[in-house]
């Protein structure tokens, strides 16, 4: 004799399963229960087994065991060698999708899904190609007598055909062992003696069927019969008529089994697709349960929004003051004792000192006054500030009309004059061009040239309703204080140069000048980071009291996930019986509570938006949200993460339960 034909004979002697001294057990309260006792079978591979016993008797609990959907309590089972006690979960669950195929007396049929998608379910979790799963579920279903039904859901299908739909699920991987739990229990007379020819087809295609049943007459047409009592095997006989097949069913999966990795992409494209149709099937649910993620994610991107349009509009204002401007003030720092004696230092030399760095693009020296101002009969104290030829430049401020002053202005100390709005409205209210007008400022005139646009932030202004008058600073030295020195300075810095750095440059500069520190320095730059980090700080404070919004939100996801796992347990049952492994249990549900924070995020973000559409629309020009791409990213990136954190429980769960237990709830 050959080796090969040694090693082929050595293989057929081992049995397809063996039970010694096998025995089950259950809790119910305080109390143990013992279903089986003591159990010794063998089973070879090609038989037709019928297990009979009348219900309680343990023949359910012994072919869960054999399928390796339930575990024995003490004592031991084998297939194809190996112990099922020693196998880890996903190991059993690699048994079931490529050895066993169940049918099941309820059928257990996934609902969501057509009588196709329902046979090829198995084969997803094998790793079998798309197109062959989809021809062979077809194939299947059309040997069967259903080619009709192909795209019928269960619930459109009767109890026979729902049954074959089982028979062909079961068949979908191979089934070289079949168990049948009553499989003509819940079927018509014709339709059982149908279901019956079908398992003995099977059985002659070298297919070892094991079946449980009730019925004596069904149990006749098998070739071995096992009978349990009281959870003891009483008898055990072969029917001597029964022709054993001594085929072996073909092997599917070699064929078309996919790489791990395009199997991994196949069972997350089952799993996404199952998660839609649980959202879809549950609307009203699904919807609820974003509420919390919705409003959380739309408070978050529309505080952001309105804080940023906030932090824009005073910057905007701050703006007036120049873009980048340095303001060197006459006197000692404030708190130093020296200040109350002197607080003349500063000169126009310093100014133009200033002037003359590089990194400084132009100044305007300033002194200030207030004194009556009087136009025919309107009189009115106003602010007086003396400025250079360059303080439009440095402000940002605007003509509306007339013309600013010029080197001429400056160097002739002429006694020309513009005024702001306000001053414009005090004196000039029934005249719109008052270019020409003669102004008494105290004791001295002046020609108005100049007209400022309004200024609504009041920056670098004086009271918001008090008329300001500009004049040459050499004007309001020698005519109107009698000075040499000016009160202070404003510089416009180049914005390609460090803030920081001018405004330290500037200070030595002046300093090195006057032997000591004698003036105060203010950088327009240092009052906008003020600003920012203010504005940054609410918009944090408020966007973390939305946070919370986002965290009740996703505690509601975890709940209703949980009780979608209550609800969808024996989905889950069937799925593990047909060989889905735990971390795919794990994936349809984590996919689904993610997908649910997503489209959440979504809706919050559109939310958000209208929202500030609606404030932009009521708030005109004056005031914009403006929303931070950042923002969005990150309340969107926040939701994803809500519902993997908040879905990991329910998902465990989901892929922790027991298949024997899952299946028994409906």
């Amino acid at each position: 004799m050959s080796n090969q034909e040694s090693n082929s004979n050595a293989m057929s002697d081992v049995p397809l399963m063996q039970v010694k001294g096998l025995i089950k057990e259950f809790k119910a309260g305080e109390q143990i229960i013992r279903v089986l006792h003591d159990i010794n079978l063998t089973i070879n591979q090609g038989e037709m087994v019928a297990i009979i016993g009348q219900s309680g008797s343990g023949k359910s609990t012994l072919m869960n065991i054999l399928g390796c959907l339930d575990q024995a309590t003490a004592g031991s089972y084998t297939i194809f060698g190996q112990s099922a006690s020693q196998l880890e979960a996903d190991e059993l669950a690699k048994l079931r999708r490529e050895h066993f195929g169940f049918i099941f007396q309820r059928y257990h049929l996934l609902g969501d899904i057509s009588a196709r998608d329902n046979v090829a379910v198995p084969a997803v979790y094998a790793g079998m190609d798309s197109s062959a799963r989809s021809e062979r579920a077809e194939q299947l279903l059309t040997d069967l007598g259903l080619a009709d039904k192909i795209n019928n859901r269960p619930n459109q299908l009767s109890g026979g055909q729902q049954q074959r739909v089982s028979i062909a699920r079961a068949l979908m991987n191979g089934g070289d062992i079949i168990l049948a739990d009553e499989p003509t229990g819940a079927l018509d007379s014709k339709s059982g003696e149908d279901v019956m020819q079908i398992l003995r087809n099977l059985n002659a295609q070298g297919h070892t069927i094991i079946m449980v049943t009730h019925d004596p007459k069904i149990a006749e047409q098998a070739e071995r019969v096992i009978e349990i009592k009281d959870g003891y095997i009483i008898a055990d006989y072969k029917n001597e008529h029964y022709q054993h097949s001594h085929l072996k069913p073909e092997s599917i999966l070699e064929q078309h089994r996919k790489s791990a990795f395009s199997s991994f992409i196949d069972r997350l494209f089952e799993a996404f697709k199952m998660s839609l149709l649980a959202m879809r099937a549950h609307k009203m649910r699904t919807l609820l349960t974003m509420l919390g993620i919705i409003i959380g994610i739309a408070s978050v991107v529309s505080v952001v929004g309105i804080g940023k349009g906030s932090q824009a509009q005073i910057l905007t204002n701050i703006s007036s003051l120049g873009t980048n401007t340095i303001t060197v003030s006459d006197g000692y720092p404030y708190g130093d004792p020296r200040r109350q004696y002197n607080d003349d230092n500063l000169t126009p030399q310093d100014a133009q000192a200033v002037a003359d760095q590089p990194y400084v693009i132009s100044v305007s020296p300033q002194i200030n006054s207030n004194t009556n101002v009087r136009y025919r009969n309107i009189q009115e104290a106003a602010s007086i500030s003396g400025v250079g030829k360059d303080y439009l430049d440095v402000t940002g401020e605007t003509l509306i009309q007339g013309q600013g002053f010029d080197e001429q202005s400056i160097l002739k100390r002429t006694q020309d004059i513009i005024i702001d709005d306000n001053a414009k409205r005090t004196f000039f209210a029934d005249k719109p061009n008052p270019i020409g007008e003669v102004i008494l400022i105290g004791s001295v005139p002046g020609r108005v040239i100049g007209v400022l646009a309004a200024n609504d932030g009041g920056f670098g202004r004086g009271s918001a309703d008090s008329p300001t008058l500009y004049m040459p600073y050499t004007t309001m030295m020698s005519r109107i204080k009698g000075t040499a020195y000016i009160g202070s300075f404003v510089a416009l810095i180049d914005n390609n140069i460090s803030s920081a750095a001018a405004e330290s440059a500037i200070s030595d500069l002046i300093k090195s000048r006057h032997g000591a520190d004698d003036f105060r320095i203010r950088n327009s730059d240092s009052i906008r980071q003020t600003i920012e980090a203010t504005t940054a700080t609410l918009t944090l404070l408020i966007s973390s009291i939305a946070i919370i919004s986002l965290i009740v939100g996703g505690i509601g996801v975890m709940n209703i996930m949980l009780v979608s796992v209550t609800e969808r347990t024996n989905e889950i049952g069937v799925r593990m019986a047909v060989g889905a492994r735990q971390s795919d249990i794990m994936q349809q549900f984590l996919i689904e509570a993610v997908l649910v924070c997503i489209l959440g995020g979504l809706l919050g973000i559109s939310l958000a938006f209208g929202i500030g559409e609606l404030i932009n629309r009521v708030g005109g020009e004056s005031f914009k949200v403006i929303y931070s791409s950042t923002s969005i990213i990150a309340a969107f990136l926040c939701s994803t993460l809500i519902g993997v954190v908040f879905g990991f429980l329910p998902a465990r769960n989901a892929a922790k339960l027991d298949p024997v237990d899952a299946l028994s709830r409906d």
